[in-house]
Protein backbone atom coordinates (compact mmCIF):
# COMPACT_ATOMS: atom_id res chain seq x y z
CA UNK A 1 0.00 0.00 0.00
CA UNK A 2 1.30 3.70 -0.69
CA UNK A 3 2.18 5.93 1.81
CA UNK A 4 0.22 8.66 2.64
CA UNK A 5 2.37 11.88 1.97
CA UNK A 6 2.42 14.96 4.01
CA UNK A 7 0.19 17.78 2.78
CA UNK A 8 0.45 21.76 2.67
CA UNK A 9 -1.55 24.08 1.77
CA UNK A 10 -4.31 25.34 0.40
CA UNK A 11 -0.10 27.38 -1.25
CA UNK A 12 -1.51 31.05 -1.39
CA UNK A 13 1.90 32.68 -2.82
CA UNK A 14 3.31 34.62 -4.46
CA UNK A 15 2.08 33.81 -7.98
CA UNK A 16 -0.68 31.29 -8.53
CA UNK A 17 -1.56 27.74 -9.70
CA UNK A 18 0.25 27.23 -13.71
CA UNK A 19 -1.22 25.04 -15.84
CA UNK A 20 -1.68 25.24 -19.88
CA UNK A 21 -5.28 24.40 -21.25
CA UNK A 22 -6.91 24.77 -17.90
CA UNK A 23 -10.44 26.94 -17.03
CA UNK A 24 -9.54 30.59 -15.62
CA UNK A 25 -10.48 31.07 -12.22
CA UNK A 26 -13.61 33.40 -12.89
CA UNK A 27 -15.09 30.72 -15.25
CA UNK A 28 -14.61 27.97 -12.19
CA UNK A 29 -16.54 30.98 -10.09
CA UNK A 30 -19.23 31.05 -12.43
CA UNK A 31 -19.87 27.44 -12.04
CA UNK A 32 -19.30 27.71 -8.15
CA UNK A 33 -15.68 26.16 -8.28
CA UNK A 34 -12.57 27.09 -6.76
CA UNK A 35 -8.87 26.62 -7.26
CA UNK A 36 -6.57 25.17 -4.64
CA UNK A 37 -2.96 23.93 -4.73
CA UNK A 38 -1.58 21.63 -2.35
CA UNK A 39 2.27 20.61 -2.09
CA UNK A 40 3.05 17.04 -1.23
CA UNK A 41 5.64 15.34 0.47
CA UNK A 42 6.91 12.13 1.33
CA UNK A 43 9.37 9.18 0.69
CA UNK A 44 8.33 7.29 -2.41
CA UNK A 45 9.10 4.13 -4.02
CA UNK A 46 10.55 3.15 -7.42
CA UNK A 47 9.67 -0.56 -9.45
CA UNK A 48 11.60 -2.87 -11.12
CA UNK A 49 10.40 -6.00 -13.22
CA UNK A 50 9.49 -9.25 -11.08
CA UNK A 51 8.51 -11.12 -14.44
CA UNK A 52 9.29 -10.66 -18.41
CA UNK A 53 6.22 -7.79 -18.32
CA UNK A 54 4.35 -9.67 -20.89
CA UNK A 55 2.35 -8.38 -23.58
CA UNK A 56 -0.89 -9.46 -22.29
CA UNK A 57 -0.24 -7.10 -19.11
CA UNK A 58 -0.17 -9.76 -16.33
CA UNK A 59 3.34 -7.53 -15.40
CA UNK A 60 4.81 -7.99 -11.60
CA UNK A 61 6.81 -5.65 -10.13
CA UNK A 62 8.32 -5.03 -6.67
CA UNK A 63 9.96 -2.07 -4.95
CA UNK A 64 13.16 -1.25 -6.38
CA UNK A 65 14.85 1.92 -4.54
CA UNK A 66 13.55 5.08 -2.37
CA UNK A 67 13.46 8.36 -2.77
CA UNK A 68 12.16 11.49 -1.23
CA UNK A 69 10.16 14.03 -3.43
CA UNK A 70 7.87 17.26 -3.31
CA UNK A 71 5.71 17.85 -5.44
CA UNK A 72 2.00 19.55 -6.24
CA UNK A 73 -1.66 19.06 -6.48
CA UNK A 74 -4.14 20.80 -8.14
CA UNK A 75 -7.23 20.89 -6.77
CA UNK A 76 -10.85 22.39 -8.62
CA UNK A 77 -13.67 21.04 -5.84
CA UNK A 78 -17.22 22.60 -5.56
CA UNK A 79 -17.06 25.39 -3.26
CA UNK A 80 -20.28 24.03 -1.71
CA UNK A 81 -19.65 20.48 -0.43
CA UNK A 82 -22.91 19.46 -0.85
CA UNK A 83 -22.61 19.85 -4.60
CA UNK A 84 -20.13 17.22 -4.80
CA UNK A 85 -21.19 13.95 -6.28
CA UNK A 86 -18.56 11.53 -4.33
CA UNK A 87 -16.30 11.18 -7.52
CA UNK A 88 -12.78 12.35 -7.53
CA UNK A 89 -11.15 12.56 -11.18
CA UNK A 90 -7.36 12.30 -10.74
CA UNK A 91 -5.59 13.51 -13.75
CA UNK A 92 -2.12 12.48 -14.19
CA UNK A 93 -0.51 15.98 -16.43
CA UNK A 94 0.61 15.65 -19.53
CA UNK A 95 4.00 16.44 -20.01
CA UNK A 96 5.34 15.66 -23.77
CA UNK A 97 4.60 19.32 -24.50
CA UNK A 98 7.53 20.65 -22.86
CA UNK A 99 5.30 22.00 -20.02
CA UNK A 100 2.19 20.64 -17.53
CA UNK A 101 -1.19 20.30 -19.63
CA UNK A 102 -4.31 18.71 -18.32
CA UNK A 103 -6.38 17.72 -21.45
CA UNK A 104 -8.77 15.64 -19.79
CA UNK A 105 -9.74 18.41 -17.82
CA UNK A 106 -10.20 20.36 -21.13
CA UNK A 107 -11.97 17.65 -22.85
CA UNK A 108 -14.51 16.68 -19.98
CA UNK A 109 -14.65 19.81 -17.62
CA UNK A 110 -18.49 21.19 -19.01
CA UNK A 111 -19.59 17.71 -17.54
CA UNK A 112 -17.55 16.85 -14.22
CA UNK A 113 -18.43 21.14 -13.10
CA UNK A 114 -22.45 20.55 -14.12
CA UNK A 115 -22.71 17.36 -12.11
CA UNK A 116 -20.32 18.34 -8.91
CA UNK A 117 -16.71 15.89 -9.62
CA UNK A 118 -13.85 16.77 -8.02
CA UNK A 119 -11.01 17.20 -10.23
CA UNK A 120 -7.07 16.50 -9.52
CA UNK A 121 -4.37 17.11 -11.21
CA UNK A 122 -1.36 15.90 -10.39
CA UNK A 123 2.58 16.54 -11.21
CA UNK A 124 3.46 13.15 -10.76
CA UNK A 125 6.47 13.56 -13.42
CA UNK A 126 9.72 14.97 -13.35
CA UNK A 127 9.26 16.74 -16.72
CA UNK A 128 6.55 19.21 -15.05
CA UNK A 129 8.51 19.84 -12.42
CA UNK A 130 12.21 19.84 -13.22
CA UNK A 131 12.10 20.12 -16.88
CA UNK A 132 13.42 17.78 -19.52
CA UNK A 133 14.10 18.22 -23.22
CA UNK A 134 13.65 14.37 -23.76
CA UNK A 135 9.53 14.79 -22.65
CA UNK A 136 8.94 17.85 -25.30
CA UNK A 137 7.97 17.86 -28.56
CA UNK A 138 9.96 20.75 -29.60
CA UNK A 139 7.56 23.60 -28.80
CA UNK A 140 8.36 24.98 -25.64
CA UNK A 141 10.13 23.79 -22.14
CA UNK A 142 8.37 25.59 -19.30
CA UNK A 143 8.86 23.30 -16.17
CA UNK A 144 7.18 24.23 -12.93
CA UNK A 145 10.62 25.76 -11.49
CA UNK A 146 10.97 27.60 -15.00
CA UNK A 147 7.21 28.78 -14.85
CA UNK A 148 7.17 30.61 -11.63
CA UNK A 149 10.54 29.71 -9.56
CA UNK A 150 8.95 32.45 -6.32
CA UNK A 151 6.03 29.59 -5.91
CA UNK A 152 7.84 26.43 -7.22
CA UNK A 153 11.31 26.29 -6.41
CA UNK A 154 10.89 24.23 -2.94
CA UNK A 155 9.30 21.32 -5.21
CA UNK A 156 11.80 18.36 -5.64
CA UNK A 157 11.36 15.42 -8.19
CA UNK A 158 13.78 12.17 -8.10
CA UNK A 159 13.09 11.03 -11.15
CA UNK A 160 10.39 9.20 -13.56
CA UNK A 161 11.83 6.34 -11.49
CA UNK A 162 9.39 7.15 -8.94
CA UNK A 163 6.23 8.76 -11.06
CA UNK A 164 3.90 5.69 -10.10
CA UNK A 165 4.42 5.62 -6.72
CA UNK A 166 4.02 9.72 -6.47
CA UNK A 167 0.76 9.27 -8.70
CA UNK A 168 -0.59 6.43 -5.80
CA UNK A 169 0.52 8.72 -2.95
CA UNK A 170 -1.38 11.86 -4.23
CA UNK A 171 -4.45 9.58 -4.50
CA UNK A 172 -3.70 8.16 -0.76
CA UNK A 173 -3.47 11.81 0.32
CA UNK A 174 -7.39 11.88 -0.64
CA UNK A 175 -8.67 8.35 -0.04
CA UNK A 176 -6.79 8.78 3.77
CA UNK A 177 -6.32 12.76 4.65
CA UNK A 178 -4.24 13.25 7.46
CA UNK A 179 -4.19 16.27 9.41
CA UNK A 180 -4.85 18.84 5.89
CA UNK A 181 -7.53 17.21 3.87
CA UNK A 182 -7.42 18.81 -0.03
CA UNK A 183 -11.22 17.32 0.31
CA UNK A 184 -12.33 18.90 3.88
CA UNK A 185 -16.01 18.78 4.09
CA UNK A 186 -15.97 15.95 1.12
CA UNK A 187 -16.85 12.45 1.56
CA UNK A 188 -14.94 10.92 -1.23
CA UNK A 189 -16.47 7.71 -2.34
CA UNK A 190 -14.71 6.61 -6.20
CA UNK A 191 -11.25 7.72 -7.58
CA UNK A 192 -10.89 7.58 -11.29
CA UNK A 193 -7.87 7.83 -12.77
CA UNK A 194 -7.64 9.42 -16.17
CA UNK A 195 -5.21 10.31 -18.25
CA UNK A 196 -4.31 11.84 -21.86
CA UNK A 197 -1.99 10.98 -24.28
CA UNK A 198 1.33 9.65 -23.09
CA UNK A 199 -0.24 10.03 -19.62
CA UNK A 200 -2.03 7.34 -20.70
CA UNK A 201 0.59 5.58 -21.70
CA UNK A 202 2.01 6.05 -18.03
CA UNK A 203 -1.32 5.02 -16.60
CA UNK A 204 -1.50 1.37 -18.72
CA UNK A 205 1.77 0.91 -17.08
CA UNK A 206 -0.01 1.91 -13.64
CA UNK A 207 -3.28 -0.60 -14.12
CA UNK A 208 -1.23 -3.40 -15.16
CA UNK A 209 1.77 -3.00 -12.44
CA UNK A 210 0.65 -0.90 -9.67
CA UNK A 211 -3.48 -0.79 -8.98
CA UNK A 212 -3.11 -4.44 -8.67
CA UNK A 213 -0.51 -3.23 -5.75
CA UNK A 214 -2.16 -0.81 -4.31
CA UNK A 215 -5.68 -0.99 -5.31
CA UNK A 216 -6.37 3.12 -4.30
CA UNK A 217 -8.54 3.77 -7.90
CA UNK A 218 -12.13 2.50 -8.45
CA UNK A 219 -12.10 3.12 -12.76
CA UNK A 220 -9.33 4.37 -15.11
CA UNK A 221 -10.05 6.01 -18.68
CA UNK A 222 -7.28 5.75 -21.12
CA UNK A 223 -7.49 8.42 -23.61
CA UNK A 224 -6.00 8.39 -26.74
CA UNK A 225 -3.23 6.03 -25.80
CA UNK A 226 -1.19 4.69 -28.21
CA UNK A 227 -0.40 0.43 -29.07
CA UNK A 228 2.07 0.42 -26.08
CA UNK A 229 3.26 1.78 -22.85
CA UNK A 230 6.05 3.84 -20.82
CA UNK A 231 7.90 1.73 -19.57
CA UNK A 232 10.00 4.78 -17.94
CA UNK A 233 10.97 3.27 -14.27
CA UNK A 234 10.16 0.02 -14.85
CA UNK A 235 12.98 -1.51 -16.55
CA UNK A 236 14.25 -4.93 -17.31
CA UNK A 237 18.01 -6.02 -17.17
CA UNK A 238 19.18 -2.36 -16.73
CA UNK A 239 17.65 -0.96 -20.33
CA UNK A 240 16.05 2.23 -20.38
CA UNK A 241 12.35 1.73 -22.10
CA UNK A 242 11.35 4.78 -21.79
CA UNK A 243 13.38 5.98 -24.46
CA UNK A 244 11.91 3.39 -27.54
CA UNK A 245 10.33 5.18 -30.46
CA UNK A 246 6.52 4.62 -30.27
CA UNK A 247 6.96 3.28 -34.13
CA UNK A 248 8.52 0.93 -32.87
CA UNK A 249 6.87 -0.59 -30.45
CA UNK A 250 5.19 -3.67 -29.95
CA UNK A 251 1.58 -4.00 -28.25
CA UNK A 252 0.30 -4.17 -24.54
CA UNK A 253 -2.72 -4.91 -23.42
CA UNK A 254 -4.23 -4.36 -20.44
CA UNK A 255 -4.97 -7.32 -18.07
CA UNK A 256 -8.19 -8.89 -17.92
CA UNK A 257 -8.19 -9.58 -14.72
CA UNK A 258 -8.56 -6.16 -13.61
CA UNK A 259 -9.79 -5.07 -10.68
CA UNK A 260 -11.84 -1.95 -11.77
CA UNK A 261 -13.16 -0.76 -15.11
CA UNK A 262 -10.62 0.78 -17.70
CA UNK A 263 -12.03 2.46 -20.26
CA UNK A 264 -10.18 3.29 -23.49
CA UNK A 265 -11.21 6.13 -25.33
CA UNK A 266 -9.43 6.64 -29.40
CA UNK A 267 -9.53 8.73 -32.27
CA UNK A 268 -8.58 8.48 -35.63
CA UNK A 269 -5.39 9.48 -34.98
CA UNK A 270 -4.58 6.55 -31.83
CA UNK A 271 -6.12 4.09 -34.16
CA UNK A 272 -3.74 4.77 -37.01
CA UNK A 273 -1.02 6.82 -37.07
CA UNK A 274 -0.07 6.04 -33.19
CA UNK A 275 -0.54 2.36 -34.44
CA UNK A 276 -3.38 1.33 -31.41
CA UNK A 277 -5.21 -0.92 -33.78
CA UNK A 278 -2.38 -3.28 -33.15
CA UNK A 279 -3.73 -3.48 -29.50
CA UNK A 280 -7.20 -3.60 -29.57
CA UNK A 281 -8.64 -6.20 -27.47
CA UNK A 282 -12.14 -7.73 -26.83
CA UNK A 283 -14.81 -5.93 -24.01
CA UNK A 284 -15.21 -8.11 -21.11
CA UNK A 285 -16.95 -7.02 -18.35
CA UNK A 286 -14.33 -4.67 -16.60
CA UNK A 287 -13.07 -3.53 -19.82
CA UNK A 288 -14.32 -1.48 -22.79
CA UNK A 289 -12.94 0.22 -26.27
CA UNK A 290 -14.61 3.25 -27.18
CA UNK A 291 -13.02 4.56 -30.99
CA UNK A 292 -14.57 7.68 -32.57
CA UNK A 293 -14.90 8.14 -35.98
CA UNK A 294 -14.41 11.86 -36.99
CA UNK A 295 -11.58 12.56 -34.50
CA UNK A 296 -7.85 13.69 -34.23
CA UNK A 297 -5.71 12.74 -31.34
CA UNK A 298 -5.76 16.82 -31.00
CA UNK A 299 -8.28 18.79 -31.91
CA UNK A 300 -9.77 22.45 -32.19
CA UNK A 301 -11.58 22.20 -28.82
CA UNK A 302 -8.54 21.08 -26.54
CA UNK A 303 -6.72 23.40 -28.70
CA UNK A 304 -8.41 26.75 -28.77
CA UNK A 305 -12.24 26.50 -27.86
CA UNK A 306 -12.40 24.29 -24.60
CA UNK A 307 -10.41 26.59 -22.71
CA UNK A 308 -13.69 29.10 -22.70
CA UNK A 309 -16.48 27.23 -22.85
CA UNK A 310 -19.22 27.38 -19.87
CA UNK A 311 -20.96 24.64 -21.77
CA UNK A 312 -24.13 26.65 -22.98
CA UNK A 313 -22.36 28.03 -25.85
CA UNK A 314 -23.92 26.09 -28.97
CA UNK A 315 -20.57 27.49 -31.39
CA UNK A 316 -17.95 24.45 -30.00
CA UNK A 317 -20.03 22.38 -32.04
CA UNK A 318 -19.76 24.06 -34.84
CA UNK A 319 -17.41 22.19 -37.65
CA UNK A 320 -15.11 25.11 -39.09
CA UNK A 321 -11.86 25.23 -41.43
CA UNK A 322 -9.10 26.52 -38.42
CA UNK A 323 -4.87 26.33 -38.94
CA UNK A 324 -3.96 28.03 -36.13
CA UNK A 325 -3.65 26.87 -32.93
CA UNK A 326 -1.25 28.99 -31.16
CA UNK A 327 0.13 31.70 -33.10
CA UNK A 328 3.79 31.72 -34.08
CA UNK A 329 4.23 28.81 -31.79
CA UNK A 330 2.10 26.06 -33.51
CA UNK A 331 0.69 26.74 -37.10
CA UNK A 332 -0.64 23.81 -39.41
CA UNK A 333 -0.61 23.58 -43.40
CA UNK A 334 -3.84 22.48 -43.41
CA UNK A 335 -7.34 23.39 -41.46
CA UNK A 336 -6.87 20.72 -38.24
CA UNK A 337 -9.64 18.65 -36.92
CA UNK A 338 -13.01 20.19 -35.18
CA UNK A 339 -14.98 16.73 -34.76
CA UNK A 340 -17.33 15.62 -31.53
CA UNK A 341 -14.06 14.27 -29.91
CA UNK A 342 -14.94 16.47 -26.60
CA UNK A 343 -18.79 15.72 -26.58
CA UNK A 344 -17.89 11.80 -26.36
CA UNK A 345 -15.36 12.39 -23.38
CA UNK A 346 -17.75 13.93 -21.54
CA UNK A 347 -20.24 10.85 -22.00
CA UNK A 348 -17.39 8.44 -21.32
CA UNK A 349 -16.08 9.83 -18.11
CA UNK A 350 -20.13 10.20 -16.87
CA UNK A 351 -20.26 6.39 -18.10
CA UNK A 352 -17.49 5.33 -16.53
CA UNK A 353 -18.57 6.70 -13.26
CA UNK A 354 -22.07 5.12 -13.45
CA UNK A 355 -20.16 1.71 -14.55
CA UNK A 356 -18.04 2.14 -11.04
CA UNK A 357 -20.88 3.41 -9.13
CA UNK A 358 -24.03 0.89 -10.70
CA UNK A 359 -21.94 -2.35 -12.24
CA UNK A 360 -23.75 -0.96 -15.63
CA UNK A 361 -20.68 -1.28 -18.22
CA UNK A 362 -20.59 0.93 -21.10
CA UNK A 363 -22.89 -0.03 -24.35
CA UNK A 364 -20.03 -1.61 -27.08
CA UNK A 365 -19.89 -0.39 -30.24
CA UNK A 366 -17.86 -0.84 -33.29
CA UNK A 367 -14.57 -0.57 -33.93
CA UNK A 368 -13.10 1.66 -36.96
CA UNK A 369 -12.92 -0.55 -40.23
CA UNK A 370 -9.65 -0.80 -41.28
CA UNK A 371 -8.62 -3.44 -44.25
CA UNK A 372 -5.47 -4.05 -46.56
CA UNK A 373 -1.90 -4.51 -45.79
CA UNK A 374 -0.69 -2.21 -45.20
CA UNK A 375 -3.74 -1.31 -42.90
CA UNK A 376 -5.68 1.38 -43.98
CA UNK A 377 -9.12 3.21 -42.96
CA UNK A 378 -12.23 2.03 -45.03
CA UNK A 379 -13.77 5.20 -45.93
CA UNK A 380 -17.47 6.29 -46.71
CA UNK A 381 -18.35 7.77 -50.11
CA UNK A 382 -17.41 11.38 -48.59
CA UNK A 383 -14.18 10.66 -46.99
CA UNK A 384 -15.44 9.77 -43.69
CA UNK A 385 -14.58 6.31 -41.73
CA UNK A 386 -16.77 3.47 -41.39
CA UNK A 387 -17.75 2.01 -38.08
CA UNK A 388 -17.00 3.48 -34.50
CA UNK A 389 -18.64 5.40 -32.33
CA UNK A 390 -21.41 7.16 -34.61
CA UNK A 391 -22.88 11.13 -34.43
CA UNK A 392 -23.78 13.41 -37.02
CA UNK A 393 -20.20 14.99 -37.54
CA UNK A 394 -19.96 11.90 -39.64
CA UNK A 395 -23.78 9.90 -40.25
CA UNK A 396 -24.80 13.32 -41.34
CA UNK A 397 -21.96 15.22 -42.49
CA UNK A 398 -20.99 18.44 -43.74
CA UNK A 399 -16.78 17.85 -44.19
CA UNK A 400 -14.41 15.30 -44.11
CA UNK A 401 -13.16 14.98 -40.62
CA UNK A 402 -9.78 12.91 -40.21
CA UNK A 403 -7.21 11.91 -37.76
CA UNK A 404 -4.88 11.77 -40.59
CA UNK A 405 -3.58 14.19 -43.24
CA UNK A 406 -1.77 16.62 -41.46
CA UNK A 407 1.63 17.12 -42.32
CA UNK A 408 4.53 16.02 -39.96
CA UNK A 409 6.74 18.84 -39.48
CA UNK A 410 6.84 19.47 -36.72
CA UNK A 411 5.84 16.03 -35.44
CA UNK A 412 3.08 17.42 -33.18
CA UNK A 413 1.24 18.91 -36.23
CA UNK A 414 0.30 15.17 -37.60
CA UNK A 415 -1.29 14.51 -34.21
CA UNK A 416 -4.55 17.40 -35.03
CA UNK A 417 -5.76 15.75 -37.94
CA UNK A 418 -7.90 18.02 -40.70
CA UNK A 419 -11.30 19.39 -41.73
CA UNK A 420 -12.17 19.51 -45.16
CA UNK A 421 -15.83 21.19 -45.67
CA UNK A 422 -18.10 19.90 -48.33
CA UNK A 423 -18.15 22.46 -51.36
CA UNK A 424 -22.01 23.47 -51.93
CA UNK A 425 -22.28 20.80 -54.62
CA UNK A 426 -22.13 18.43 -51.74
CA UNK A 427 -24.06 19.86 -49.96
CA UNK A 428 -27.39 20.62 -51.84
CA UNK A 429 -27.12 16.77 -52.90
CA UNK A 430 -27.10 15.69 -49.40
CA UNK A 431 -29.33 18.25 -47.79
CA UNK A 432 -32.09 19.58 -50.05
CA UNK A 433 -33.24 22.59 -47.73
CA UNK A 434 -32.39 23.43 -44.02
CA UNK A 435 -35.37 21.41 -42.21
CA UNK A 436 -33.97 18.58 -43.54
CA UNK A 437 -30.11 18.95 -42.53
CA UNK A 438 -31.33 19.81 -38.91
CA UNK A 439 -33.96 16.90 -38.86
CA UNK A 440 -31.49 14.60 -39.46
CA UNK A 441 -28.96 16.00 -36.88
CA UNK A 442 -31.55 15.51 -34.39
CA UNK A 443 -32.15 11.91 -35.19
CA UNK A 444 -28.55 11.08 -35.42
CA UNK A 445 -28.21 12.70 -32.83
CA UNK A 446 -30.95 11.24 -30.21
CA UNK A 447 -29.85 7.75 -31.16
CA UNK A 448 -26.03 8.59 -29.95
CA UNK A 449 -27.42 9.86 -26.38
CA UNK A 450 -29.42 6.85 -26.60
CA UNK A 451 -26.50 4.65 -26.79
CA UNK A 452 -24.61 6.68 -23.95
CA UNK A 453 -21.81 8.00 -26.30
CA UNK A 454 -23.35 11.49 -25.76
CA UNK A 455 -24.94 13.51 -22.83
CA UNK A 456 -28.43 15.23 -22.87
CA UNK A 457 -26.76 18.59 -22.47
CA UNK A 458 -24.35 18.73 -25.24
CA UNK A 459 -26.60 16.73 -27.19
CA UNK A 460 -28.80 19.97 -27.29
CA UNK A 461 -25.99 22.24 -28.06
CA UNK A 462 -24.92 20.35 -31.35
CA UNK A 463 -28.84 20.75 -32.42
CA UNK A 464 -28.82 24.43 -31.43
CA UNK A 465 -25.68 25.14 -33.55
CA UNK A 466 -27.49 22.84 -36.56
CA UNK A 467 -30.75 24.75 -36.66
CA UNK A 468 -28.14 28.06 -36.28
CA UNK A 469 -26.36 27.45 -39.26
CA UNK A 470 -26.98 27.99 -42.83
CA UNK A 471 -26.57 24.35 -44.03
CA UNK A 472 -29.46 23.88 -46.71
CA UNK A 473 -30.30 27.52 -47.43
CA UNK A 474 -29.90 28.99 -50.85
Amino acid sequence: MASVPTVEGPITGPGAPFLMNTSPPDALAAAGYEAQEYFISGTARSYRAANDLPANGMWEVEPDGYAGYRTRILVYRPVDAARFNGTVVMEWFNVSGGLEAGPAWTFTHTELLRRGYVWIGVSAQYGGVEGNPATSLGLVRLDLKTADPGRYASLSHPGDDYCYDIFSQAAAAVRHPGKVNPLAGCRVERILGVGESQSAMQLTVYVNAIQPRDHLFDGFLLHGRPCSASLGGISMEGADLSKVNLGDMPAVFIRTDTDVPVLMLESETDVMLLGYYKARQADTDKIRLWEMAGTAHADLYVGITGMRDAGSDPSVANVVEVTTIYPGVLECPLPINSGPQHFIAKAAIHQLDRWVRTGMAPAITDRIEIAGDPPAFVLDAYGNVKGGIRTPYVDVPIAKLSGLGQPAVPLVNSLFGTTELFDDAVLSELYPDHQAYVTAVANSTDAAIRLGFLMPEDGELIKAAAAASRIGIR
